[in-house]
């Protein structure tokens, strides 16, 4: 069963960017690839609120130690550690992006494959 990703154009095409740059390991990249060839491309404004996308706090929740992370995501062009913010492109923005709250993922991590479920999505005003 594969889960369809739900994107803006804007984000999908972004992504499209980023695997032509060669910024992820190969285990990610045909990951993304995969989850870009089966997206649902919508318009911005009809995004469902539980869609990871930018301008979205998320709760995160690692399978494996059962730690939780909170990530604001946003733009590369506004990402500030000091705003707590990370970039959508940032490898857990790139993991999560598109997919809703209560979904569970693999994503390659620079310390290893990890496994993650989404465990709380609000947009930001």
């Amino acid at each position: 069963m594969t889960t369809s990703i739900i994107l803006s154009t804007g984000i999908f095409d972004l992504l499209k960017d980023h695997i032509r740059r060669r910024k992820l390991s190969n285990y990610n990249q045909e990951k993304l690839v995969q989850e870009l060839r089966n997206a649902r491309q919508i318009l911005n404004k009809d995004i469902p609120a539980d869609v990871v996308t930018v301008n979205t706090k998320v709760r995160v929740k690692e399978l494996e130690t059962g730690l939780e992370f909170t990530y604001i995501i946003v733009p590369p062009a506004k990402a500030k550690n000091k705003n707590n913010t990370i970039s959508i492109l940032s490898p857990i923005g790139v993991a999560i992006v598109g997919y809703n709250q209560g979904a569970e993922l693999s994503w390659e991590m620079p310390e290893g494959l990890k496994k993650f479920r989404i465990e709380e999505v609000s947009r930001l005003k």
